[in-house]
C-alpha cells in the first residue's frame, strides 16, 4: 500500500458492531467487579463450557429451541469444541486469583453460618482466609444475621485485573446474536480484536471514528500493527462520510422524547439532553424502523441508570458514547455486599468519569428542570439490592416518571411519592410480570443451595395490570406508556425473550393500555421507535 493510500482519511462504518469482551465471555457489570466475577467465572461460565465440552449435541439442540430460549445451553456447534477447551484451560489458568477469592468467600461464609451465633465475630478474624484479611469486616444485621461487608476499593487492588479485556469489532448483517450470558465468544476469521482495557481512551477514539475520519495509517498505528488484523479492520472502514441528520441535535422549544428501545429513552430541550437505561442499535440495512448510534446527540448532559441489570448498564452501548456524555448519574448502593456491588466503583475501573452517585429523593437541578430520584421495589428477587432508581424528571413545565421495571409491592410508597413530588404528566412502567427465578441471574453468587419453592417464588418481575393500574390512578398522568419489554429484535442477544399476542406481560400490559384509553389516557406499549413532543 502507498504512502498517499495511507494518508487518506477514513471513517468506522455506521454498521460496525464493537462488542467489549472479557475472559472471552460478554462483558457486563459482573464481570468487572472481582467479587461477582469470581462466581460467575466458577459457577456460571466454567460450568457451562465444560458441560458443552462434554455434550456440544445436547447443548445446540437445546440452545436453539424457542421454549428453551435464556437457558444454560452454549450456542455453539461440536467444531468449537477445541476452542472452548482451550478458553477453559486459559480461564483456569489466568483466572486463578479469581477462583481462589470465590472459594475464599465460600470458606468465610460457611464459616459465619458455622460459627456467628450472635456473640462477637472478633474471635473470627484469625480464620478468614489470607486473601481476604484486612479487605472484609464481619457483620451483623439488626436481626442477629451474620454477613460480609467488603472493603470493596481493598478487593479491587488485589483482584482486578485489566488482562482479559478486548473489543471485538464486526459488522452487522442482522440483528441476531447468541444469547452472552450462556455462549462464549470464539473469534471468527472476519472478526478483528484489539487487546485494549476497556479504560483504554483509544476506545473513545474508535467510538469517534464512525463521524471524524483519520488517516488510515493513524488509525493502524493506534489500533493494531497485525498485518491480518489490519486487513480485516480496513475492511470495517470507509471514506464516505456517515449519513448523519440534522434532527439529531434537537434546537426546539418544546420537550422531544425519543424512544431508542427497550428502556432507553432521550429527552431534550433546547438546553438539557437526558438519555435513560443508554442501549441502542447499529445502522444498518434491515426491514426493522429504529433509531441508531447515528440519532444521538453530539452532546449528552445526563445519562441515568435505573439499575445494574445489563439491559440497563449495556458497556456495549455505553463505550461508544462515553466521550460525549457530561454527566453519569448512578443509584447510590449498599456498598460492601456480594450482591450489590458498587456501580460507580465498576464504572471508574472501566474509565468512566463525572460520576454522580444519587440517592431517593435526593434533586440534581439545571436551567430547565430537574432530576429526583424515587425509590424503586422489586424485580430484584426481594434481595437488598439498592443500586436502583427510578427518575422523576421536570423539563420546562412537563414532569415524567421513569420507573422502569418497578414492582408495585406496597401502593403506599406511590402515594408517598405523588404527595411529595405531585401529579406525573408521562408515566413510563415495565411490565415484565412474570419474571425469570432467583437463580437465573443470582444462582451463580449464592453461597449455599436455594429451596426450589423459595426460587420459583422469587423472580425478576415487574408489575402486572393491577399493580400498574394502581400506580397510574395516583399518578393522575395524561400520558401511560409501557416500555422495557425487550422486543425489540437487536435485544435478543441480552434479553433471550420471544413474546406471543398469549404472552402473559402481553395480555397484561395490553389491559393497562385499554384501561388507559378507556379513561381518556393517551398510552400506548412502546416499540421499535417513537419521537413525540410536550409543551
Amino acid at each position: 500500500m502507498s504512502l498517499n493510500q495511507l494518508e487518506e482519511k477514513y471513517y468506522l462504518k455506521s454498521s460496525i458492531r464493537l462488542e467489549p469482551y472479557n475472559w472471552g465471555w460478554y462483558a457486563w457489570p459482573q464481570l468487572i467487579c472481582p467479587t461477582t466475577a469470581a462466581f460467575n467465572i466458577l459457577n456460571r461460565n466454567l460450568k457451562l463450557m465444560e458441560s458443552f465440552v462434554a455434550m456440544p449435541e445436547i447443548h445446540k439442540l437445546a440452545a436453539i429451541d424457542p421454549s428453551l430460549m435464556g437457558g444454560s445451553f452454549v450456542n455453539l456447534d461440536e467444531s468449537s469444541v477445541p476452542a472452548v477447551q482451550q478458553l477453559i484451560d486459559e480461564t483456569k489458568e489466568n483466572c486463578q486469583e479469581l477462583l481462589q477469592l470465590a472459594d475464599a468467600i465460600t470458606q468465610t461464609d460457611e464459616l459465619l453460618r458455622t460459627h456467628a451465633d450472635g456473640h462477637s465475630l472478633e474471635n473470627l478474624y484469625p480464620l478468614v482466609p489470607d486473601c481476604l484479611k484486612g479487605r472484609v469486616e464481619l457483620v451483623y444485621d439488626a436481626n442477629n444475621h451474620p454477613t460480609i461487608r467488603f472493603i470493596e476499593a481493598l478487593i479491587y487492588d488485589k483482584f482486578y485485573k485489566e488482562d482479559g479485556q478486548a473489543i471485538l469489532i464486526s459488522d452487522t448483517t442482522q440483528d441476531y446474536r447468541p444469547f452472552v450470558l450462556s455462549t462464549p465468544k470464539i473469534l471468527h476469521h472476519d472478526e478483528c480484536k484489539l487487546n485494549l482495557p476497556f479504560s483504554d481512551e483509544r476506545i473513545d477514539v474508535l467510538a469517534k471514528l464512525r463521524f471524524e475520519a483519520m488517516p488510515l495509517n493513524k488509525i493502524y498505528d493506534l489500533f493494531t500493527q497485525d498485518i491480518t488484523q489490519q486487513m480485516i479492520l480496513k475492511e470495517m472502514l470507509t471514506k464516505t462520510p456517515p449519513y448523519l441528520d440534522k434532527a439529531r441535535n434537537y434546537q426546539g422549544d418544546n420537550v422531544r422524547v425519543r424512544y431508542f428501545g427497550h428502556a432507553c429513552i432521550l429527552l431534550e430541550t433546547n438546553n438539557t439532553r437526558i438519555l435513560i437505561d443508554p442501549v441502542v442499535s447499529y445502522q444498518y440495512r434491515s426491514d426493522t424502523s429504529r433509531f441508531t448510534l447515528n440519532d444521538l446527540p453530539d452532546s449528552i448532559d445526563y445519562v441515568l441508570f435505573t439499575h445494574i441489570h445489563d439491559d440497563h448498564v449495556l458497556f456495549e452501548t455505553l463505550f461508544q458514547l462515553r466521550y460525549k456524555v457530561k454527566n453519569f448519574v448512578i443509584p447510590r448502593n449498599n456498598k460492601g455486599f456480594l450482591l450489590d456491588p458498587s456501580l460507580k466503583l465498576i464504572l471508574k475501573k472501566v474509565g468512566f468519569k463525572n460520576l454522580i452517585d444519587f440517592d431517593e429523593f435526593e434533586e440534581l437541578n439545571f436551567i430547565d428542570g430537574q432530576i429526583v430520584g424515587v425509590p424503586f421495589f422489586g424485580e430484584h428477587c426481594d434481595l437488598n439490592i439498592q443500586t436502583k432508581m427510578a427518575y422523576f424528571i421536570k423539563l420546562n413545565k412537563t414532569s415524567f416518571l421513569f420507573a422502569a421495571d418497578s414492582n408495585n409491592l406496597e401502593s403506599e410508597l406511590y402515594q408517598n411519592i405523588f404527595q411529595k413530588l405531585g401529579k406525573v404528566d408521562a408515566f413510563f412502567i415495565g411490565m415484565e410480570c412474570v419474571g425469570a427465578p432467583l437463580t437465573w441471574l443470582y444462582g451463580p453468587l449464592l453461597t449455599y443451595e436455594i429451596k426450589n419453592s423459595h426460587n420459583q417464588s422469587r423472580r425478576l418481575s415487574g408489575s402486572n395490570f393491577g399493580k400498574a393500574w394502581e400506580i397510574v390512578k395516583m399518578s393522575q398522568s395524561s400520558h401511560v406508556y409501557v416500555y422495557a419489554m425487550g422486543q425489540e429484535p437487536w435485544l435478543n442477544y441480552i434479553m433471550a425473550l420471544e413474546y406471543s399476542d398469549q404472552s402473559i406481560q402481553i395480555a397484561e400490559s395490553n389491559k393497562l393500555i385499554e384501561k388507559c384509553q378507556e379513561n381518556g389516557i393517551i398510552s400506548e406499549r412502546l416499540f421499535l421507535k417513537k419521537e413525540w413532543y410536550f409543551k
